[in-house]
């Protein structure tokens, strides 16, 4: 597969950005090899600058359920951009996505729009710590609630694809006010309560974890962490900026039943431009500004291009739920079980985790239900799968620590096509 295009662009791109890339999780350093750079995408599919064709198993990260490219949001970014792409003012299409998103939605019954997912999740902690007059959080290991200062502890994602603790640049009086816990360990959050009792102003967590890899909560552990915020007059912030339409069209809170205080969406949320949300109980967000003393602001907020197209995809997704979401179901499990079948035949050690469109194929025997087992994996098997998947024109993830996902647009045809390819990349170096 040539890609001497690509190279020539990473070249140029090293000269100008940290790494060759504006986001760590684009570079393939973990992986070997270099990324073949993006001209085009339609429908399952992504288009190098060498004309070379890959089956999409990240979909920029997620936000794109319906496929790239999907007709109805393009006309909608299109028409939306004849009247401007920015005004700094409001305007009608904020209330009509939030209306789909609260119809959605039943714990969210304000919201505001901002940017990014690392806004949201900022922005909610903000508020629950206003709300209660307490400091500190808990979060879980291999949980990432985007870059801010306070949520870099134990965040999973790049960070532990890239080996790093933490991050430099972050104070160490903002870091000891989060209390990083292991995921599925009520007994752990109990004891936390215990020894800071009174000081705890929310949790957060990602429902299921994408940010580690695939991590499914266990039975009763969310309704668990719901009793015990409830007990302790603290805040349950459930940061859905991956799950969010792509679990359920309510996401993890209607596929496990589960209430929240407040909510962060994103990816699908904007339908691949970019747009965040935060939302939950008018009590708390009438907290903010102008009504309260919470100040939080965006210039670019509520962007009537992300309007439209969030719009279009979530619209979308609700008229034809009862297709999609089978849809979605069949075909990730049949390419997750379907690869999973040809590293058993192989004797590759792979242990595999999905909940609907997301998944991980962990190279490891051990099951995997917290961040420090998904540490197991064997990153180097990792790689050498994963270039060679490349070079068979399937694109996953460029990290054993993050989700896969599919679209609408993925079939039987990218199904069979990625279980042969698997097949062949399976045979490892000895």
């Amino acid at each position: 597969m040539n890609r001497t295009h690509s190279q020539a662009l990473q070249s140029r791109a090293e000269k100008l950005f940290p790494g060759g890339v504006n986001s760590p999780v684009r570079g393939f350093r973990s992986v070997g090899g270099e990324p073949p750079f993006v001209a085009r995408a339609e429908g399952a599919y992504l288009f190098d600058a060498d004309g070379n064709r890959y089956i999409d198993y990240f979909g920029s990260w997620g936000p794109m359920i319906l496929g790239h490219a999907f007709p109805p949001v393009v006309e909608a970014i299109e028409r939306a951009a004849r009247n401007s792409a920015s005004f700094g003012a409001s305007t009608a299409a904020e209330g009509d996505l939030a209306e789909l998103v609260m119809a959605c939605y039943p714990a969210i019954e304000r919201m505001r729009f901002v940017s990014s997912g690392t806004e949201a999740t900022m922005s909610a902690i903000r508020v629950a710590r206003a709300a209660t007059g307490r400091k500190r959080i808990i979060k879980f290991e291999g949980c990432y609630h985007g870059h801010a200062d306070g949520l870099l502890v134990k965040a999973g994602s790049g960070v532990a694809t890239l080996g790093i603790p933490g991050s430099a640049g972050v104070p160490e009086e903002i870091a000891q006010l989060t209390l990083a816990l292991p995921y599925n360990d009520l007994d752990a959050v109990r004891a936390a309560f215990n020894e800071y009792s009174g000081q705890i102003a929310a949790i957060i967590l990602e429902p299921v974890i994408g940010n580690a890899g695939c991590i499914l909560p266990a039975d009763g552990y969310l309704q668990g962490l719901r009793s015990i915020t409830a007990e302790h007059g603290a805040l349950l912030i459930v940061d859905e900026v991956m799950t969010g339409f792509r679990l359920a069209l309510g996401g993890a809170l209607e596929l496990y039943q589960l209430d929240a205080d407040l909510v962060t969406l994103g990816k699908i949320i904007g339908g691949g431009l970019p747009c965040g949300a935060f939302g939950g109980k008018r009590k708390f967000m009438d907290l903010l500004a102008p009504l309260g003393p919470v100040y939080q602001a965006g210039t670019l907020s509520g962007n009537p291009l992300a309007m439209a197209a969030g719009a279009a995809t979530v619209g979308y997704l609700r008229e034809h739920a009862a297709t999609i979401y089978p849809h979605l179901e069949a075909t990730s499990k049949a390419v997750a079980e379907g690869v999973a079948a040809e590293a058993q035949k192989a004797g590759i050690p792979l242990t595999t985790n999905r909940v609907g469109s997301m998944w991980t194929w962990f190279f490891t025997s051990s099951p995997v239900s917290n961040y420090e087992e998904a540490a197991t994996s064997n990153t180097a098997t990792f790689g050498h799968f994963h270039q060679a998947m490349l070079k068979a024109g399937i694109w996953l993830p460029p990290s054993q620590f993050e989700a896969m996902f599919l679209s609408q647009a993925h079939g039987p045809t990218e199904v069979a096509s990625t279980i042969t390819a698997a097949k062949e990349a399976l045979k490892l170096p000895k």
